[in-house]
Order: C-alpha cells, then sequence, then structure tokens
C-alpha cells in the first residue's frame, strides 16, 4: 500500500507540473526528490538508488523481530543455541564473523552470528543485525568456505534484498502479467543471488580469506546434487553456474587477498575494486534544481533494468528446462542392478541426434512421509548420437536400497548441454 500511495503522490506532482507551468518547477522538483526518498534508498554498494519501502531502521526491527521469534521458539522447544549448543563452532563462527563484518559495507552496525541445532546445510539474515547459521553448515565447511557464505548472507542485508523483492513484489501486482508469475519472481531472486556472491567473493577476500573457497562449495554441490535444470524454476543460480561464477569473481579479486589477515586499504576497496566504482550520487545537493528529476529518473532506469534481467533470467530458464526434457525424451533405460546395499549401476542408451556434454542422470523418490530423496550420477566427456553409457547411482542419506525399492520413484535428465 505504502509504494502505491507514493506513486499516486508522483503521478500527482508530474500533473501539476504540466498545468502549473515554471513558476512551481523548483517546488515540484523537491517534491519529487521527497518521493523518491520515500519509496527507496541508496545502495550501499553501487551508490545507485534502489526501491524500497522501509528504511534501515524499520528494516532492522523488523529482521530482527523475525529471528528473535525464532530464537524464542527454539527456547520453547527446548533447543540450545549458540555456545549452549556447541561452544567450539559458536567461538570458530564469531571469529570468522567479525573479519568478515569488519570489512562490510554495514561494519557500523552492532551485528550478532546465531548458531541453531539443525544438520542442515544452511544459513541466513532477514534484514536485521542477526546472521543465522545451521550447526550442519559449520561442521560441514572448512574456514574459508564458512566466510564466503557469511560474506554471502551479509551481503543480502548491505544490499538490501529483502526490501528489494518486498517492494518488487508490491509493484507487480500493478506491473505486467509477466512479472506476477512465479517464474518471473525466481528469476529476480535469482539474480539478487548473484549480486551476493559477488559482494560475498569480495568480502571474503578484504578480510584475509582464500576467495576460490566458495568454488570449492558449490563444486562439491554439483557432485552430490546435480543441477535440477528441469524440475523447478530456480530462485539461485544453479550449482554449475555458480561453481563458475564464483570461480571468474575469484580470479578479479584475487589481488586484494592477503592471507589470514585483513587488507589494510578494504575501507576503500570495498567502494572501489574490480567488480564495481560506487557511484557518487548528488539528487540530494541538488533538490529542487534537477535532483528531483533525476532521482525519480534514476529509480525507475534502475527498476526497469531489474525487470528486463529478471524476465530474460526466466526465459533462459524456461528455454534450458524444455530442452533438458526434450533430451529425456531420448534416454533409454536399458539395465539396472544392485551393486551394495547402498548403490546401484545402470546402462543408457541415447538415441537423440545432437551431441552432449555434462550429462547428469537424476533418480528421484518419494518415501512415506512425502519427503523427496534425489541421488544423481555424472556421465564424463561427450555422449554420441546412438551411445551406450554406464552410470552408478549411490545414497548418500543413510538410506539402503530396500528402503528405496519401496517407494514411488522416476529416473529423470538433471542436466544437459549441446556438445559443440
Amino acid at each position: 500500500m505504502i509504494v502505491k500511495q507514493r506513486l499516486a503522490q508522483l503521478l500527482m506532482l508530474l500533473s501539476v507540473a504540466l498545468l502549473s507551468g515554471c513558476q512551481t518547477l523548483q517546488n515540484i522538483d523537491k517534491g519529487l526528490y521527497d518521493v523518491a526518498e520515500s519509496i527507496t534508498e541508496t545502495d550501499r554498494v553501487t551508490g545507485q538508488r534502489t526501491l524500497s519501502a522501509a528504511d534501515r531502521s524499520a528494516q532492522i526491527r523488523q529482521g530482527n523481530a523475525a529471528v528473535e521469534q525464532l530464537l524464542a521458539e527454539e527456547k520453547k522447544a527446548g533447543r540450545r543455541v549458540n555456545d549452549a549448543l556447541d561452544r567450539k563452532q559458536y567461538q570458530r563462527l564469531v571469529r570468522i564473523f567479525d573479519r568478515i563484518h569488519q570489512v562490510s559495507h554495514l561494519s557500523e552496525e552492532r551485528w550478532q552470528p546465531v548458531l541453531i541445532d539443525r544438520d542442515t546445510f544452511n544459513a541466513f539474515t532477514t534484514g536485521g543485525t542477526y546472521i543465522v547459521v545451521h550447526r550442519g553448515l559449520m561442521q560441514q565447511l572448512n574456514d574459508a568456505e564458512v566466510a564466503a557464505v557469511i560474506g554471502h548472507e551479509i551481503a543480502h542485508t548491505v544490499a538490501n534484498h529483502v526490501g528489494e523483492r518486498q517492494t518488487s513484489q508490491q509493484i507487480s501486482l500493478l506491473a505486467s502479467s509477466a512479472a506476477r508469475k512465479q517464474g518471473y519472481q525466481a528469476a529476480y531472486t535469482h539474480e539478487l543471488e548473484r549480486e551476493a556472491d559477488r559482494i560475498g567473493v569480495l568480502y571474503a577476500a578484504l578480510a584475509g580469506y582464500d576467495p576460490y573457497a566458495a568454488t570449492g562449495i558449490w563444486q562439491r554441490q554439483l557432485k552430490q546434487e546435480g543441477n535440477a535444470r528441469s524440475l523447478f524454476a530456480h530462485d539461485h543460480p544453479v550449482n554449475a553456474e555458480r561453481a563458475a561464477e564464483t570461480k571468474a569473481l575469484a580470479e578479479r579479486v584475487k589481488q586484494y587477498y592477503q592471507p589470514g589477515r585483513i587488507n589494510p586499504n578494504a575501507a576503500f576497496l570495498r567502494d572501489n575494486n574490480a567488480l564495481w566504482q560506487k557511484h557518487q550520487n548528488r539528487d540530494q545537493e541538488l533538490a529542487g534544481e534537477g535532483g528531483g528529476v533525476a532521482a525519480i529518473l534514476s529509480t525507475a532506469l534502475g527498476a526497469y533494468v531489474d525487470h528486463q534481467q529478471a524476465k530474460q533470467e526466466a526465459v533462459r530458464q524456461a528455454q534450458y528446462a524444455q530442452f533438458v526434457k526434450a533430451v529425456e525424451s531420448y534416454m533409454k533405460l536399458e539395465q539396472q542392478r544392485r551393486a551394495t546395499d547402498n548403490s546401484w549401476t545402470t546402462r543408457w542408451r541415447y538415441s537423440g541426434n545432437l551431441p552432449l556434454k555434462g550429462v547428469i542422470m537424476g533418480f528421484l523418490a518419494q518415501d512415506s512421509a512425502g519427503k523427496i530423496h534425489r541421488y544423481v550420477a555424472h556421465q564424463p566427456g561427450t555422449v554420441r548420437p546412438g551411445q551406450r553409457f554406464s552410470l552408478t547411482f549411490k545414497t548418500n542419506d543413510g538410506l539402503t536400497l530396500k528402503q528405496i525399492e519401496a517407494m514411488k520413484a522416476r529416473y529423470y535428465v538433471d542436466d544437459a548441454m549441446p556438445a559443440r
């Protein structure tokens, strides 16, 4: 509602401008600036205006309330948090967090890392001053990899992704039908995740952690999980793309990496580096003298660019999913047999006309509780038309083949691309 009201004010001001002529242009420009201020904030990384219906103090209140509710629920359920849960891992988390936070664009804020009792690979922020990390993630990653994750999560708040996503969803109600589709919303979030990766890799390098660590995470995830190109719309880059993109980012920021110590020029480099140069916004100084118009135009242009990027990403994902599904129709299972209690081998024949690379076959099983178990097997090299190839699937979650055989299951093509 706030965004709708501000947009209505903007339209009214523009109408008055057209009717009033030059006499009130200065006041109207100031009014335009005030409207822009009420629905945007200056991006801490780029210096450009981005849509946001809440100021930083409101973001902190809202974001922290969500985490504090989570902590209350943990306490009610009798689950310990932080050092009471795992003293060694919490101290390690605090140590890594402190270095990343010091080089971030929100280093002046007082943040608190939170460790909760979950075995899963996850961490998140809610736009406030908490970062929540699952113990399972701490147990799976080394220090540099934890730093990469923390940098990524802080980056979400630095770049106001929570506010941007909420505001985008509000505005999409007034926008085209494409912006209201689930695939578009997933694609919009996908682009925010890519931005958080860019910022997070830089933070890791500035804090003295190996900037290539993020690449190692996604290479392992690719091996274990595949990409699931055709299963659903992706609100995160798929593992293969994320591994490649973070490697390219690391190549560009490795010059700032001083192992084990914060780069002494970190404050300057977080705004001026090989990835971006921060724009100096002078709209406020020029309010009444064109600054209002400039603020509105830059906001509109930024929103349009973001919208177009999300639309293009949604189309790209849909086209790729269609290609992978088409490949699936040419894959025939000729044989499968048990290898061990938790692995089995399969034999496939590909009857398509297009050579393929990066072929990953997947297996989905659904247990009686509705939980999905997904396993993948990678075929190296190129798959030629008419070629037969063998793959071995292994369970990595403790299930046996006997348990899986009692479930609803199917094979699918997890990923493939044309070989050039």
